[in-house]
């Protein structure tokens, strides 16, 4: 029997996930690894997929795709475990545009190393966040991070544009700049202290990334226990521009506009204005008014390379 259910998001990558299917069935089957493959065909669907493999005894499943890929199979894991059900192990193969999940979960990114990483099958038990709110008041889990504010309408943005990769996320925050700078007034709570400030910017991370190339939690690690929080209050707009080399290195714990937290549970509400966010790249809401994430400490087991360090 097949120990490896792998899902393939076909058009992740703008159609790199259909492209690689003979590569990856080629891998796979040279580090003789049992497996059975199947095609998403609808948003969601990769959510459904994980659900059926966990119940038919799958071991590991493998999301192959991009973040929004990972996120609907972790959705899918995490369904299952939360109703009882068996939990097998995450793998990601990475064929996407911005991979920041399994950047952060020291997954790598090479096709090559991630199929040796599977035959390995090394795991390592990761947390999860749980966010309620906007399209979801039943919740949605996410693995990487949620970002409320500017960072969110980047990612709107560069999921329309034609470029591919870190360099769709950076020209994207460029425009952003000039689309979205008049941030709404938000109450923030963390771990039940608040405050209120007219906010930029509120990322909830458990990993490090977002964007391909922006260090939203340089400090992140998702086995901690913890969120990492990046909280940037309004600036103008030239300020912004100031602020995006920071990010891109890491920095922006050193910029007067940024608060650095941990919590493990972080509420949003809009007091004046309205939230636009999302949850590993997937949309939450576009003018939501609250948000509640809470962390849940080891949750699931990832496959990573025995080296590998979150």
């Amino acid at each position: 029997m097949a120990t490896h259910m792998v899902i393939v998001n076909p058009i992740a990558g703008r159609g790199a996930g259909e492209e690689a299917i003979p590569r990856i069935e080629q891998l796979l089957r040279g580090r003789d690894l049992a497996f059975d493959l199947v095609r998403t065909e609808r948003p969601w669907h990769a959510a459904e997929l994980a659900q059926e493999a966990a119940g038919a005894g799958y071991e590991v499943v493998v999301a192959v795709g991009g973040d929004g890929t990972s996120n609907e199979v972790l959705n899918g894991l995490m369904l299952t475990r939360r109703a009882g059900g068996p939990a097998p192990a995450l793998g990601v193969l990475c064929v996407g545009r911005g991979n920041d999940f399994a950047y952060g979960a020291g997954i790598p990114t090479d096709l090559e190393v991630g199929c040796w990483s599977l035959a390995v099958g090394r795991r390592r038990p990761i947390d999860v966040g749980r966010v309620v709110g906007g399209l979801y008041p039943q919740g949605r889990y996410f693995g990487n991070g949620v970002g409320i504010g500017f960072d969110a309408v980047v990612g709107f943005v560069a999921a329309r544009s034609r470029l591919t990769g870190f360099v769709s996320y950076l020209v994207a925050a460029l425009k952003t700049v000039f689309l979205y700078y008049k941030a709404p007034q938000v109450r923030i709570e963390c771990d039940g202290e608040g405050f209120e400030q007219r906010s930029l910017m509120v990322s909830v991370m458990n990993g490090r990334r977002m964007g391909g190339g922006f260090y939203m939690a340089p400090q992140g690690r998702p086995d901690d226990g913890q969120f990492d929080l990046c909280i940037a209050r309004q600036v103008s707009r030239l300020r912004i521009f100031t602020l995006i080399p920071h990010f891109m290195r890491g920095t922006q714990a050193t910029q007067e506009p940024i608060h650095m937290a941990r919590a493990r549970r972080v509420t949003v509400t809009a007091l004046q204005g309205t939230l636009a966010a999302h949850a590993d790249g997937e949309t939450l809401c576009t003018a939501g008014e609250r948000l509640e994430m809470e962390l849940l400490p080891a949750q699931i087991e990832i496959v990573a390379p025995p080296e590998a360090v979150c």
